[in-house]
């Protein structure tokens, strides 16, 4: 048998799989429960337009918070993790490992409940404050070796070449490899973004008010009062409106960058 036939029947038969178990999957599936307990139109009716006004909202504006922070903070330890002073370097690589490898769940609960327990701290916005300052602290962390790498990606010979030219080393650094490091790590930052965009949902520990939810929370407490799970269905895909565009950006941005290669 050639071998462009056995290629054929082997990806046939894999077709033939697929098919007959989404076939199977259909026909077994008990689809009137499903609906019932995952697409209640009644249920889902009720939950706007507060699921966006309120809970969409607020996930997007604490993923904004988040991410503008740990950008900031993210950046001072990028440059601190290269800089020729050894004490910087040793204490940016510290809290990047640290942070890195510590699950967010652990540090949102530590910032909202143990940190104010212990230096008797009242953190701005409540627990909701607490619970943004935590994921500050972990994205930090993220975005620093993210933009560290983007640095080191720039070509040597642009930094030599500003020096040449008489340039300071901090306005170099400024003016010539941040603006570049920043286009080379603008799709790996997008994915740090969809990431913060779900961690947000981590923030439902913390304990919130009506007016502070995010949609997990605002999901969890819908599927407490009603005893469905059409809340969860709707969370997720205001979820995946707000995720999937910017994925796709994402892929885009790659295929372009690699096409420029």
């Amino acid at each position: 048998m050639k071998r462009t036939t056995k290629t054929r029947l082997t990806r046939g038969s894999l077709y033939a799989i697929f098919v007959a178990a989404v076939a199977a999957l259909v026909l077994a599936a008990d689809w009137p429960a499903i609906q019932e307990a995952f697409f209640d139109v009644e249920i889902a009716r009720e939950l706007f337009p507060d699921v966006v006004v309120v809970a969409a909202k607020n996930t997007i504006i604490y993923t904004a918070i988040a991410f503008a922070g740990g950008m900031v903070f993210g950046l001072v330890l990028a440059l601190m993790k290269l800089s020729p002073v050894a004490p910087y370097r040793w204490v940016a690589t510290a809290y990047i490992e640290f942070f890195r490898g510590l699950p967010a769940l652990l540090v949102i609960f530590t910032f909202a409940f143990a940190v104010p327990i212990a230096f008797q701290w009242r953190p701005p916005g409540g627990n909701a404050g607490a619970g943004l300052i935590a994921l500050i602290v972990v994205s930090a962390a993220y975005i620093a070796e993210t933009i560290r790498a983007g640095i080191q990606a720039v070509p040597k010979g642009q930094v030599e070449a500003a020096h040449s030219l008489g340039m300071p080393a901090g306005w170099t650094m400024v003016s010539v490899v941040l603006p570049q490091a920043f286009r080379i790590v603008i799709p790996p930052l997008t994915n740090e973004l969809v990431i913060l965009i779900k961690d947000t949902s981590l923030l439902f520990i913390v304990g919130m008010t009506l007016s502070q939810q995010e949609l997990t929370t605002f999901a969890r407490d819908g599927v407490s009062s009603v005893a469905n799970s059409t809340p969860l269905t709707i969370a997720a895909l205001m979820y995946l409106a707000v995720t999937l565009p910017l994925t796709r950006l994402v892929a885009y941005m790659e295929r372009r960058g690699a096409r420029g290669r």
